[in-house]
């Protein structure tokens, strides 16, 4: 059987401000509501400073849709620090199973933390995929969604139609054994009969 596999933009993606994040996003403005709004600057600036969290700061470019970064954007006018995003030094310990938050530990957790605020730049740009494999009928063999970024969503629906066809053949080859097991059983059958045994 023959297979196409389709890409395609995932209209209804989940937020991944919904799923188990390590850091939580607190903004300045209510208007951008992510995790949590009510922070004043004072405070953001008091998170930063406190060694009993590891925080980034949170920008924010809003100009025919919204997007967000670490590390800001270049437009005056349209951009500026929307909040933080932070974790505490006690929460980081428990999760990792580490008794002290060391240097190189740190910048992993900062890592991470700029991996959620990226994840979330993908979903306010659209940059959520699914993948559908049809067969030569059109109908769907395969699919599934919530993909970011269309590479990732690529190269995952290529491994699916591999293992889709790899299969395929698996079944036909067994089939194919099973007719000629069938076919040999048959002839000793007759044979058996011709002979008298």
């Amino acid at each position: 059987m023959k297979y196409t596999l389709h890409i395609e933009q995932d209209n209804d993606p989940q937020s991944p401000r919904e799923w188990d994040n390590l850091g939580t996003i607190a903004a300045f403005n209510r208007r951008y509501n992510f995790d949590e709004a009510n922070i004043s600057v004072e405070e953001a600036q008091e998170i930063a400073k406190s060694k009993d969290y590891v925080s980034l700061p949170v920008y924010l470019y809003d100009h025919s849709g919204l997007s967000v970064s670490t590390t800001g954007f270049s437009c005056r006018w349209d951009s500026g620090q929307l909040g933080i995003i932070y974790v505490s030094k006690e929460k980081v310990c428990k999760e990792y199973g580490w008794k002290i938050l060391t240097k190189e530990r740190r910048e992993k957790i900062e890592s991470y933390l700029n991996g959620e605020i990226k994840e979330l730049d993908q979903y306010l740009a659209g940059d959520v995929y699914g993948y559908v494999i049809k067969d030569e009928n059109g109908n769907v063999a395969e699919s599934c969604w919530g993909f970011y970024g269309e590479d990732y969503c690529k190269e995952e629906g290529a491994a699916m139609l591999k293992h889709r066809i790899e299969e395929d053949e698996r079944i036909e080859h067994l089939a194919k054994v099973q007719a000629v097991k069938e076919k040999i059983e048959k002839e000793i059958a007759l044979d058996a009969a011709y002979t008298g045994l």
